[in-house]
Parts: C-alpha cells; structure tokens; sequence
C-alpha cells in the first residue's frame, strides 16, 4: 500500500506541493510534481494546506503538523534548529551556525537552507545575511513579503 502522497494548492500568491510520507509532511515546495509519490489529498496534507492559509493571511503563528526530515544529520540539525525559530524573528547564517553548534559553518548553514524541503513551515526565510537580507532559494521576493508578513 502506497503511503507517499502530494497534492497542489494555490495559497496566496503561489502553487505549493504540499508531500506526506507515512503520516509526516516531508515537503512544502513550489515543485509541480514529486517522483514515487502518489497525487492524492489526504487529511494531514489538508490540514497543512489549512495551515499554510491562515499563516499567510497573519492568523497561525506556529504549525502544528508532524514533519520528518529526509537529510544528512548536519542537515537535519540545521533544520530542527530552524523549526524552533519563533514567528517574526531573524537571526543570520552564522548566528545560526553557532546555534547549530558549528560556529565556522556559516557557509554550509546558507546552502542547507537553501535546500529546506519544508518551506515556511520550517522557517528558512527567517535567516538573513549578516549585512542585509541574504539570498532565498527561491522568489526572493517571497522572503520579503514572508519577513514583512510576520512584521505585522
């Protein structure tokens, strides 16, 4: 029995691939499709697209879905750290390289958010550059209108 499964939504301004994978979200992405996984909407990918609806519209604060991590363990302790990062605050690359533990990685901090396969709910866009905003590996328009979301 197939426990893969993806749905697509239109949720603000963008298509989100929302991807279970026995009973965790494993990927929030703007992908149009995920191989090995079954297009299919489920309870918990309808609860996720619920979710992601009322953060944009400045309602949710903090995600209540079960995630799982598919990474290296150095990408899957970046990505726990992130998924502790309160709702409208920033940090940088190397601030979060310390909280990692790895103070001199900030460089390698950068290209594991940028490939965070749980947008938002798994807040990426809350990292900036020391000196600015920073990159975003996707729209960096959409790591503005995010950071300016949770200003408010």
């Amino acid at each position: 029995m197939n426990t893969k499964f993806y749905y697509l939504y239109q949720i603000d301004n963008y298509k989100f691939l929302i991807a279970e994978d026995n009973g965790f979200i494993v990927k929030v992405s703007l992908d149009k499709e995920i191989n090995g996984f079954e297009c299919k909407e489920t309870p918990l990918i309808l609860k996720t697209k619920e979710e992601l609806q009322e953060y944009f519209m400045g309602k949710r604060k903090y995600f209540d879905i079960p995630i799982k991590f598919n990474g290296t363990k150095f990408q899957n302790k970046v990505w726990n750290v992130l998924n502790n990062v309160s709702y409208g605050h920033t940090f940088s690359y190397g601030e979060l390289a310390k909280l990692c533990g790895s103070p001199k990685a900030a460089r390698a901090i950068g290209n594991v958010c940028h490939n965070n396969p749980i947008l938002i709910i798994v807040p990426c866009h809350r990292v900036v550059a020391k000196n600015g905003l920073g990159g975003f590996g996707l729209d960096i328009n959409m790591k503005i209108s995010l950071l300016e979301l949770e200003k408010k």
